[in-house]
């Protein structure tokens, strides 16, 4: 099983930007999905989770402005970034828990996307 994430890159003060992670291989079913991630310096924290009937969760930092959601046919989901601040700053990585051909539950990692808040 293998995450990719997408869609990370420089914006400014107060713009967006879309996050992507697709899972790919043995999936027989995902549980929870979400986002994660790492500043500089820092630990990596939780952003957002979603499960699959679509119950998310955020981080206080990021709630009112972060919408997390996932499209079950096709193994996906989404983070909706919008009034980006400095401080989101970080290396953002998904998260899946994966019930495939080990015949158990896993969780799995994206490669992590760097996203930089920046004028």
């Amino acid at each position: 099983v293998q995450l990719q994430a997408s869609g990370g890159g420089l914006v400014q003060p107060g713009g967006s930007l879309r996050l992507s992670c697709a899972a790919s291989g043995s999936i027989f079913s995902i549980s929870g999905m979400g986002w994660y991630r790492q500043a500089p310096g820092k630990q990596r924290e939780l952003v957002a989770v979603i499960t699959r009937r679509g119950s998310a969760n955020y981080a206080d930092s990021v709630k009112g402005r972060f919408t997390v959601s996932r499209d079950n046919a096709n193994n996906t989901v989404f983070l909706q970034m919008n009034s980006l601040k400095s401080e989101d700053t970080a290396v953002y990585y998904c998260n899946a828990n994966v019930y495939g051909a080990t015949l158990t539950w896993l969780e799995y990692w994206g490669q992590g996307t760097l996203v930089t808040v920046s004028s």
